[in-house]
């Protein structure tokens, strides 16, 4: 049985030490990936976390050695499987796991951007729910899209759309949770449409904005120039770094929660000088205690917030539109595309029947099946992208109206007292 905040004893404290990495654990094209790896179980055993959350493990095989290595201090473990190659997504547990999910993102690249290969991932968010002292505690770990390109970046419109799906996620199962944390790779800055839809929509806080001790970076970078993996023109718009890895985190109202410290890595080993990832890792120390409501966070949605919210809904409603008018495009075309393969193939079959050159017929025949079932592949995906981009539009354009309508009627108006109530309470009173 789960105590209720307000039953707890006014003394109560749990403290929470939390560990991320995007861990680029990439068989064949990761630089020293068993070195890191190694490198990176002989860590977590010797911080002995209560939570460690990596992305990037996408091998199963690294994940069943981490998991032996680190049984002593993480008895707990589980592997998030998605897509062909996997979501990537793990978590190692100081804690007994009581419940498992996972959530598979609709939208995520294109198949046919090979080299990109997120579709092939099948990002997702997993969820694993932990009962510690009294406190149902929902902890979310996340991987998006990348982003590959600042200027031309035409995975935009996916990636507000799986923030849109992660803050659905997370606000339809955190219900009965008492405290909410969410730890990632968003691929996503602070002021990106998607991290401010999920942010305004969820009410997380981030642990870099709240830490009462930050150790790291200059502005909270989760990739820095140090980092000798990390590929300089990734970073040439920005001179110092990105982040773009985020601890986020909420409690219900009767419990405060804040940040004590956040460390990250500076570019190399905390106790050696090779990096453990092109990522840096972050570190946080939180504290849960019984609050008083007036020491209780105040509600995410207050006039303030109705207002950010309703403007970051409208933006992402508008995003969401402009990709479906491309998919469209793109489903217009492949099926034209298709047509005329078709076509091509009815005519070939016609010469070769008929007493036309059947030489010709036999030439034009791979190139014909290529194109319509190339095409065709293309005019379903592209047919799945606008459903699913619809869908979400017309959740956000629900959630838009519902915010409007709230924001309008504002708080309820207090009643004056009837003539005369006042003089009969006070009877009353007497």
């Amino acid at each position: 049985m789960v105590a209720s905040p307000g039953t707890m004893k006014p003394n109560f404290s749990l403290r929470l030490r939390v560990f991320n990495l995007n861990s680029w654990d990439i068989p064949y094209l990761s630089k020293h990936r068993a070195d890191r790896i190694k490198r990176l179980g002989d860590f977590l055993n010797m911080e002995s976390f209560d939570l460690a959350l990596l992305e990037e493990v996408w091998s199963e095989q690294d994940f069943q050695g981490l998991r032996q290595k680190l049984a002593v201090p993480y008895p707990a473990a589980h592997y998030f499987r998605s897509g062909i190659i996997g979501s990537g997504l793990c978590v190692f547990s100081k804690h007994p796991i009581q419940e498992i999910s996972q959530h598979v993102y609709t939208l995520n690249g294109y198949p046919y951007m090979i080299h990109h290969s997120d579709w092939f991932c099948g990002k997702a968010v997993g969820l694993l729910v932990l009962h510690l002292s009294g406190l149902v505690l929902n902890v979310y770990v996340t991987h998006l899209h990348a982003e590959y390109s600042r200027q031309k970046d035409v995975y935009l419109t996916h990636r507000v759309a799986q923030a849109w799906e992660l803050a659905q996620f997370i606000h339809h199962t955190s219900k009965k949770a008492d405290v909410v944390l969410l730890c990632g790779d968003l691929n996503m800055h602070p002021k990106d449409l998607g991290c401010r839809l999920l942010k305004e929509y969820t009410g997380l806080l981030d642990a870099y904005l709240k830490a009462q001790d930050f150790q790291g970076p200059e502005d909270g970078y989760t990739m820095v120039k140090q980092n000798c993996y990390v590929r300089q023109q990734d970073l040439s718009p920005f001179p110092f770094g990105i982040r773009i890895d985020y601890v986020l985190y909420k409690a219900v109202p009767g419990l405060y929660i804040s940040c004590k410290t956040l460390k990250t890595t500076t570019g190399h080993h905390p106790h050696h000088g090779t990096p453990l990832s092109d990522h840096e890792a972050l570190m946080a120390t939180l504290c849960v205690r019984h609050g008083p409501p007036q020491q209780s966070p105040s509600p995410p949605h207050g006039p303030v917030e109705k207002s950010l919210l309703t403007r970051v809904l409208r933006e992402a409603r508008m995003e969401l539109g402009l990709g479906i008018a491309r998919a469209r495009w793109w489903t217009t075309f492949a099926g034209y595309a298709t047509g005329l393969g078709l076509l091509a193939l009815v005519l070939l079959c016609v010469l070769a029947v008929g007493e036309g050159p059947s030489e010709v017929a036999m030439l034009l025949w791979s190139p014909s099946v290529g194109l319509a079932l190339g095409a065709g592949a293309v005019f379903l995906f592209h047919m799945h992208e606008t459903k699913g981009l619809c869908s979400i539009q017309a959740e956000l354009q629900h959630a838009l109206e519902k915010a409007k309508e709230t924001q309008d009627l504002g708080p309820e108006p207090q009643l004056a007292p009837l003539p005369g109530q006042q003089e009969g309470d006070r009877d009353e009173e007497q």
